[in-house]
C-alpha cells in the first residue's frame, strides 16, 4: 500500500466569505458623488442667494441713510392730531386711496400715509411722510409693506433677480438643495475625520497642510462652523418659494398653526379678512377720505387703541366699506415681538374684535419668528452680524469647494477625460 492511499483526502477549498462593511462604507459613495454634483451644479445658486443675502443684511441701514429726511423729524412741543395729519399727505398725494397709516414710532419719527398709485407696479404703494408736529409732507417714497424703495429693491434681487415669477425658481432651487449639500457635506467631513482619528479637527482646520488638503480642511471646518445656521436659512427660505412654500402653507392650514383671523364685519357676517401677514397691506378703503373724520374718526380710533394698551409701532387701516371695522394692529417685529390687534367700530369707538399674540398657537408664533430671524429683524444688529457671518461663511466654503476641484482636475491626461467611475 503506497503512501498516498493511506493519507486522508483533502478538505474541499472554502470560498472566502466577503467581508462585511457598515451602513456608512456602503452609503459613502452615494454621498460623495451627491454632495460633488449638487455642489457643481446648485452651488451657483446658492452662490448668488449668499451674495445677496449679504447685501440684504445691510438693508435697514441702507434704508435710513437714504431716507434719513424723510423718516426724521425735529422734536416739536406736541403732534397734531391724526386727521390733520392725512390731510396734509393727501394733499400732496391727490389721487389713490389710502392703504394705511402708521403713526410716528418715536418722537423725531414722521407718520407714513400709504396710498395705492397707478404709476408704480401693482404690489407696490406710494408712502407719503408728514411731519407730525408741523404737518408738512416731508417726501413720498415707493413701498412694498413697510420696506421704501431702495430695501424693497434689495429683497427683490435676493428673492427673484428682479426677473419676476421666472426668478423665484433661482431663490427656491437654492433653498431646496441647501440643506442636501449641507448634510451630505457634513456627514462626510466627520467620516473622514473619524476615520483618521482626528476628531479635534472637524471644527479646527490643520494648519500643516498644503494645497488642495489644506483647502479640504477649511471647506469642512467652516462648513461644520455654519452647517446649523444654513439649515436654518434652507428651512425658512422655502416658505417664500413658489411650490415648497405652497405646500408649507397647506400643512399650516391644516394643522391650524395660523393665528385667528380678526373680525372686521359690523354684522353678523363671518370674518373677512386673513390671518397675520406682514409682507401685505389690507386692500384700500373705498369709503372715500370722509370716514378719516366720521363718527370717530382716525382720532377716536387711535384713542381708543391706546387705551385698550396698544402701541406703537402700529398700522392703522381704514374699513373697507360701510359695515366693515377700523383696524389697529400691533407691527413690532423685532423681540419681544407684539402683534395684537384690535378692530374698532367707526360710528361709536367701541372695540368690535380682539387678537393677541399671546392667543396664538405656538406654531404661528415660531414660523413668525423664524422667518424674522431670516429677515434679520428679530434680534436687531446681533441677528445682521450673525447673517452676515453665515453669508460671508457659505461664499468662502463655495469657493473652496470650486477650488479644490479645479486643483483635482487632469494635468497629464490628453483627449477626453470623463474621470473614474462612480
Amino acid at each position: 500500500m503506497t503512501t498516498d492511499q493511506l493519507s486522508p483526502p483533502e478538505p474541499p477549498a472554502v470560498a472566502p466569505q466577503p467581508r462585511r462593511t457598515g451602513l456608512w462604507t456602503q452609503l459613502r459613495p452615494l454621498v460623495l458623488r451627491l454632495h460633488f454634483y449638487a455642489g457643481i451644479l446648485i452651488a451657483p445658486f446658492i452662490l448668488i442667494a449668499a451674495t445677496t443675502g449679504l447685501i440684504y443684511t445691510a438693508a435697514p441701514q441702507i434704508e435710513n441713510i437714504v431716507y434719513h429726511d424723510q423718516l426724521r423729524v425735529p422734536v416739536g412741543d406736541a403732534q397734531l392730531p391724526l386727521s390733520e395729519q392725512v390731510t396734509a399727505a393727501r394733499q400732496a398725494h391727490p389721487s389713490g386711496d389710502i392703504v394705511s397709516i402708521t403713526p410716528p414710532v418715536s418722537e423725531d419719527s414722521s407718520t407714513r400715509v400709504v396710498f395705492t398709485d397707478d404709476t408704480v407696479r401693482e404690489e407696490l404703494t406710494k408712502t407719503v411722510f408728514v411731519d407730525p408736529y408741523t404737518a408738512d409732507v416731508r417726501g413720498q417714497e415707493t413701498s412694498l409693506g413697510q420696506w421704501l424703495g431702495v430695501r424693497e429693491w434689495i429683497d427683490t434681487l435676493h428673492r427673484t433677480l428682479h426677473l419676476g415669477a421666472v426668478g423665484r425658481n433661482y431663490s427656491e432651487l437654492a433653498a431646496s438643495w441647501l440643506w442636501v449639500v449641507v448634510l451630505g457635506g457634513l456627514a462626510l467631513w466627520i467620516g473622514r475625520r473619524r476615520s483618521d482619528k482626528r476628531l479635534r479637527q472637524i471644527v479646527t482646520p490643520d494648519l500643516k497642510k498644503r494645497g488642495r488638503a489644506r483647502n479640504l480642511s477649511w471647506h469642512g471646518v467652516i462648513g461644520t462652523w455654519i452647517a446649523v445656521g444654513l439649515l436654518a436659512l434652507s428651512v425658512s427660505g422655502l416658505t417664500w418659494s413658489n411650490h415648497a412654500g405652497a405646500k408649507i402653507g397647506d400643512i399650516r392650514h391644516s394643522f391650524d398653526w395660523n393665528s385667528r383671523p380678526i373680525n372686521t364685519s359690523l354684522s353678523d357676517k363671518p370674518a373677512t379678512s386673513g390671518g397675520h401677514d406682514h409682507a401685505h397691506m389690507a386692500e384700500a378703503a373705498t369709503a372715500g377720505d370722509d370716514i378719516f373724520t366720521a363718527g370717530v374718526g382716525i382720532n377716536g380710533v387711535m384713542a381708543t387703541a391706546m387705551s385698550q394698551g396698544l402701541r406703537a409701532p402700529l398700522n392703522i387701516t381704514p374699513p373697507a366699506d360701510d359695515t366693515s371695522a377700523w383696524t389697529v394692529a400691533e407691527n413690532k417685529r423685532s423681540a419681544p415681538t407684539r402683534y395684537d390687534a384690535i378692530t374698532v367700530d367707526p360710528t361709536t369707538g367701541q372695540v368690535v374684535d380682539r387678537v393677541n399674540q399671546s392667543d396664538w398657537p405656538f406654531m404661528a408664533k415660531l414660523s413668525d419668528w423664524i422667518i424674522g430671524a431670516h429677515m434679520g429683524i428679530l434680534f436687531g444688529i446681533t441677528n445682521q452680524l450673525i447673517l452676515a457671518g453665515l453669508a460671508i461663511g457659505l461664499i468662502v466654503v463655495i469657493l473652496r469647494g470650486y477650488r479644490m476641484w479645479w486643483q483635482r482636475r487632469p494635468t497629464t491626461a490628453t483627449g477626453l477625460q470623463m474621470g473614474r467611475p462612480a
